[in-house]
């Protein structure tokens, strides 16, 4: 209810500020942006364009993921590998996207600079939160299961994933905001066709203000909307895994 009610009042700012400026080139007024985003649900092409830019984009989220993962994993088991990944996880935090954008436009094309920009952002962070849920694990736990020689699934159910779980569920929730702009801005540099960046550039080319707050309305409805559902399934998923866990021999 708190939620909703800072919503409506932001909405109330936004509503009271468009009607001072009385100028829609400058400022539309929510209502004006709502009744754009219900025209275009009508057209056909605009879920093409969403679903090519969700597809796009998440392909590069999830690749991060999973390879993120497994990279926490190596430089946890292997501290020499760690040490020297160390100054590219610092390259890749410190640059920025634009560089980034660029060279990757110039080295592989602009259709797939979007979900390798995206992938980019975002292997950092899960990187660094599963290593951390690795390395802050009950010392005393695992001395434990070596003694009783646990088999390697048990501790992996018992051990590790209750340990890494937390911090997973945080890294992918901010992995997806953050894959979402990047991938975003890289389609408004690259124009891809098709995409909702590429929308977004067309109504800053022809000073669409009313496309623009539209397109980008649409983008924070589609992340959170991707974070919810995805961070559900994975809540699920991973309370089901305990329960398993519990009741596993």
């Amino acid at each position: 209810m708190k939620k909703l009610l800072a919503i409506l009042f932001w909405f109330g700012v936004w509503w009271a500020a468009a009607a001072a400026v009385q100028q829609p080139l400058l400022l539309p007024s929510p209502a004006v942006v709502f009744l754009r985003l219900f025209t275009l649900i009508r057209q056909p092409e605009f879920w093409e364009i969403l679903s090519m830019s969700i597809w796009s984009i998440m392909t590069g989220i999830l690749c991060a993921v999973v390879l993120g993962v497994f990279l926490a994993v190596l430089t946890c088991r292997f501290p020499l590998l760690d040490t020297m990944c160390a100054p590219v996880l610092t390259v890749v935090k410190s640059t920025p996207v634009a560089s980034f954008i660029i060279l990757v436009l110039i080295w592989i094309g602009r259709d797939r600079v979007p979900a390798v920009i995206s992938g980019l952002m975002v292997l950092p962070v899960v990187w660094n939160n599963v290593a951390a849920g690795l390395r802050n694990m009950d010392r005393d736990l695992l001395e434990m299961a070596v003694l009783y020689q646990l088999r390697p699934g048990v501790k992996l159910r018992r051990l590790y994933v209750p340990a890494v779980t937390p911090h997973f569920l945080s890294a992918v929730k901010s992995a997806i905001g953050i894959g979402w702009k990047a991938g975003i801005a890289a389609e408004v540099l690259t124009v891809p066709a098709r995409s909702i960046g590429k929308m977004i550039y067309d109504a800053k080319l022809y000073l669409e203000t009313t496309d623009l707050f539209t397109w980008t309305l649409v983008v924070i409805i589609i992340s959170l909307f991707i974070e919810k559902i995805i961070i559900a399934a994975l809540s699920r998923l991973g309370k089901r895994y305990d329960s398993e866990a519990v009741t596993a021999p």
